[in-house]
Formats: structure tokens, sequence, C-alpha cells
């Protein structure tokens, strides 16, 4: 990689979600922001919100894209670091906002069994507990 070039690596918890090199600009959204990076921009830590993480390859003319949950991101050198909770990529942001809804879609069902879940293991405690004081 030549070194006016950016490589950048998108961490989720449980493994690599993407590595990227050849990348000559990119940007993120941070709490104060979007945040663009060259090559030469002086090393960082920021933060990072939701919102879309956008880069262009060395001899592309298109941007790609991923979207990203909170995290952190980390600048050094020619190396980009972004740690996330969740993410996913696509070349056209039409595509992006389809999968995006799909995910979150999928997420809400996820979380009303969840709160289906603790509610009845909710149930279960106080009855158990009522049980309890009357016996003693």
């Amino acid at each position: 990689m030549e070194s006016s070039m950016l490589e950048l690596q998108v961490v989720l918890p449980s493994r690599i979600f993407t590595r990227v090199e050849d990348i000559t600009h990119m940007s993120i959204d941070t709490p104060t922001g979007s945040v663009g990076f060259l090559p030469r921009r002086l090393d960082c830590v920021c933060p990072v919100i939701p919102g879309i993480l956008a880069y262009r390859r060395h001899g592309n003319t298109e941007e790609e894209y991923i979207a990203v949950d909170t995290g952190v991101l980390i600048k050094t050198g020619h190396k980009i670091s972004v740690s996330v909770h969740h993410a996913v990529a696509s070349s056209s942001l039409p595509e992006l906002e389809e999968i995006i809804h799909a995910e979150f879609e999928q997420l809400d069902e996820q979380e009303k069994l969840v709160r289906s879940i603790s509610a009845g293991i909710e149930t279960k405690l106080i009855r158990r507990f009522v049980e309890f004081s009357h016996e003693h």
C-alpha cells in the first residue's frame, strides 16, 4: 500500500467486519459533526455516533458506505480502526437504507422477544416472592 493511502478496519464486538486498503479519503459522523480523514491527517481518537461512514478507494470514482452504530475511531499513522456495535455495508445508499430497515425490523422482533421473556421471569419472581412471604 502506498504511504498516501489509508487502511480502514471496522471491528464489531464478535469479529472484524471489514478491512479496506487503498483509501484516498473517508468521513464518519461524530457528536460534533462529520469528520473527514485524509492520509496526512493528525492521529486522533474520537467517538462515533450512528451514521454513515463513507470512503473512496484509489482508482474508484464512486464512494462506498458502511452504516455504523455507536463506537470509537482511532487513527494512527495511515491506519484507521473503527470499533462499533453494529455495521452493514453497501456501495449504494438506497440499498444501504433497505438493509438498515430490514436490520431494525429484525432487532425490533428480537427486542420484543427479550421483553416478553423478561416479563415472564419478572412474573415468576413476583409469584415466588408472594408465596415465600405467605409461608413465613
